[in-house]
């Protein structure tokens, strides 16, 4: 295999490279871009223009440049348009970037990225448009047999060298470091991840640019070489060939060069997708620029060999199609096990942790945690890969999700602060906050979980084991999978306690049932009937036998009666429907509990009394029996054991944004700290029950209390 052989066919096989790789970036960038903005039709006709080079040089080295042709020539003279436009838009593109457009221009700030661009920004368009002049006017711009013959007479020169050849090197390099500038020195991003995906794409792209620098400079050294060339040497056909191979030679570097240079492109655009604007990176885009890189590899190898071999068409067409339709089946294959990998990953997560099954064959036992702690940890270990992650419950569903749930198992880890970063999750569009590590202990991600009912949880991850970035996929995994966590356990948790209320409702249903049927088979029918006989038999006033007198018999019946109607459970007609909320529960503390209390503070905001009508009836029933329960135990609980202090109590109703009742007594408080699991004393269920009914309608009790001093029930409902 003979040097130019070897040297035609590696120069084809790069330029092909280059065109399938450049015409892949710049349709992936336009049809992946989250929106398509200036800036990202910027990027992709960028790249597309790219790519025209490249077609238009392939087309060229597929030709003999010394057999005149008009194909070649066209291709020479299109292929000047995309040299003289790439350098250019390479730069717009940096800029863009970096956040030329994005940043607010400041008068003051000499060293922002606006003020520093702004007027190179305005030469670069004008040396651009000076350039395309001199193409538009040297007319006709000598022909690729004319270059190959050093022939540049016809184009406008400068002491015989060449205006172009004078201009474009220059301009090459100004276009070069003035993006390395914009690089190195970007404005602050104002996107989400805006400024961890240019630290993570920076490297890359400062790559791709010095190898553009790299291109500009010898680009620059050929002109120059060329032109001393064509002075010192006369014009021979021998010499013509050895020059050609050198040309060729020098051709093959740039092309390699640029080649480089795509590839880092290509790699800075999928490590963060930093020109389709999407938050975090894909893990599809990045399999898949490795397959065509593959692809563009195997491709432009076969199809160069066959082109300077001269194999008939027909074969260079079979073996490219052979070799695509090859790939394509082993891209199919990767894609199936990868699924599957995929799907055996989250199969301990997808095939549920049968809660409900438990609570059925377990039905006074607490909710199992392990049963969640599966899924829990297959999901940060087999599908994120995390060092540790912490599983949140907050809002609605905090009392009813459990305690936190930590990873690795076995461990007891402790959050960060949270009121600060929960209120940065103010829509269901934030999929996750970065953190830094350091400043919270060690969690690197922060992801929302979310219902219909607004923010249920918060889903905290540590960094990756391998070190690796998460990818959007990963997000949105966790990001489902915490949500459903945490609606697992409430449900659950809702379940069983609405389980046990009505296993004790059952229970006292059949005591008292039994209890009414014996006491009226034992005692109250034979009383009546004593009562009868004797009222019959006797005159009014006359003792019976035993010495009772009937209307005393009566009398007793009627208070046996009286306590059984007592100790019946109570109808469920309460006042809130007559009175309204706010006179039901005035009403529980002026007769119900009037002695109860040494002090009574009562307070309705002027908004929550014009929107309380508008509360729905199921809704004002359901806060009406939680705030009743509360204040009963107060009532019960709260005066402190051999103290001679005043208990006191204050219920307030205030409608910020939805109805919040708050009832508070400055009592014993509770013996442990209250947390965010409400329970008291008495029944075992108190207003465990009543959290459970608030979180049915879409409200929440909260319960705080310090031993001691204080205990507070805040009821939330809209």
């Amino acid at each position: 295999m003979s040097g130019s052989f070897l040297l035609d066919w590696v120069a084809l096989a790069v330029s092909l490279f280059n065109t399938i790789l450049l015409v892949w970036l710049g349709l992936t960038v336009l049809l992946n871009a989250e929106r398509r903005t200036l800036g990202v039709w910027l990027a992709a006709e960028g790249l597309l223009m790219g790519a025209a080079f490249f077609v238009s040089h392939s087309a060229i080295l597929g030709q003999n440049p010394y057999t005149p042709s008009t194909g070649i020539n066209f291709w020479w003279h299109v292929g000047w348009i995309p040299v003289v436009a790439s350098p250019f838009a390479w730069y717009v593109l940096m800029l863009w970037y970096s956040g030329f457009w994005d940043e607010r221009p400041d008068p003051a700030g000499e060293q922002s990225l606006y003020r520093r661009h702004l007027p190179w920004l305005a030469f670069s368009v004008l040396f651009t448009l000076f350039l395309f002049g001199l193409l538009i006017f040297a007319n006709p711009l000598p022909s690729v047999l004319q270059v190959a013959q050093l022939d540049l007479s016809g184009i406008p020169s400068i002491a015989g060298i060449p205006v172009l050849i004078l201009s474009f090197p220059p301009y090459i390099l100004l276009c070069i470091l003035l993006s390395l500038d914009a690089l190195l020195r970007p404005a602050p991003s104002g996107r989400l991840m805006g400024d961890l995906a240019r630290r993570r794409a920076r490297p890359w792209l400062v790559g791709s640019t010095l190898a553009l620098l790299a291109v500009s400079l010898l680009v620059g050294a050929v002109l120059v070489w060329l032109v001393v060339q064509s002075r010192s040497r006369p014009v021979i056909v021998a010499y013509i060939g050895q020059l050609a191979y050198t040309v060729a030679w020098f051709d093959l570097v740039l092309a390699s060069l640029l080649a480089l240079a795509i590839l880092m492109l290509g790699q800075g655009i999928i490590s963060y997708e930093v020109f389709t604007g999407q938050t975090l990176p894909r893990r599809g885009l990045a399999r898949q620029w490795r397959n065509v890189v593959l692809l563009a590899a195997g491709t432009s190898t076969v199809v160069a060999w066959s082109l300077t071999i001269q194999l008939r068409p027909i074969y260079t067409l079979l073996l490219a199609l052979l070799l695509m339709t090859v790939f394509y089946a082993l891209t199919n294959w990767r894609a199936h096990v990868e699924r599957e990998q995929s799907i055996r990953r989250l199969r301990p997560f997808a095939s549920g942790p049968h809660l409900y099954e438990q609570m059925l064959t377990l039905p006074g036992a607490p909710l199992p945690e392990a049963s969640l702690a599966a899924p829990f940890n297959a999901l940060c270990q087999d599908v994120l890969g995390v060092k540790q992650a912490l599983l949140l419950p907050s809002g609605p569903l905090a009392a009813l999700a459990g305690p936190p749930m930590s990873y690795p198992p076995g461990t007891r880890l402790e959050p960060p602060p949270l009121g600060e970063l929960i209120q940065k999750f103010s829509s269901p569009q934030t999929i996750g906050l970065p953190l830094d590590p350091p400043a919270n202990r060690g969690m690197a991600w922060a992801v929302p979980l979310w219902s219909e009912r607004g923010l249920i949880g918060l889903l905290l991850l540590g960094e990756k084991s391998d070190g690796s970035f998460f990818t959007q996929e990963e997000i949105e995994i966790a990001r489902s999978s915490g949500e459903r966590l945490v609606d697992i356990q409430a449900s659950a948790e809702m379940a069983r306690r609405l389980m046990a209320l009505q296993r004790q409702r059952l229970a006292e249903s059949q005591v008292l049932d039994r209890r009414g049927r014996r006491m009226l088979h034992d005692d109250v029918l034979p009383r009546l009937h004593t009562a009868l006989l004797a009222l019959s038999s006797r005159p009014v006033g006359e003792l019976t036998p035993g010495g009772d007198d009937p209307i005393e018999l009566l009398a007793q019946v009627h208070r046996q009666v009286s306590d059984l109607l007592r100790e019946m459970p109570p109808a469920t007609a309460p006042e809130v429907a007559r009175l309204g909320l706010a006179g039901a529960l005035r009403q529980v503390l002026d007769q119900e509990l009037k002695d109860a209390f040494d002090e009574v503070t009562w307070q309705v905001s002027p908004e929550a009394e014009q929107r309380l009508p508008e509360l729905p009836p199921l809704s004002a029933e359901v806060v009406f029996y939680a705030a009743r329960e509360a204040m009963r135990n107060a009532a019960l609980h709260a005066r402190k054991p051999g103290a001679n202090a005043p208990l006191h109590l204050s219920v307030s109703l205030d409608w910020p944004t939805v109805l919040q009742v708050t009832i508070q007594d400055d009592g014993a408080g509770l013996p442990a700290a209250g947390g965010s699991e409400p329970h008291a004393a008495g029944n075992g269920q108190g207003l465990a029950l009543h959290s459970t009914l608030m979180a049915v309608i879409g409200g929440s009790l909260a319960l705080e209390s310090v031993p001691g001093e204080y205990t507070r029930v805040v009821l939330r409902a809209g």
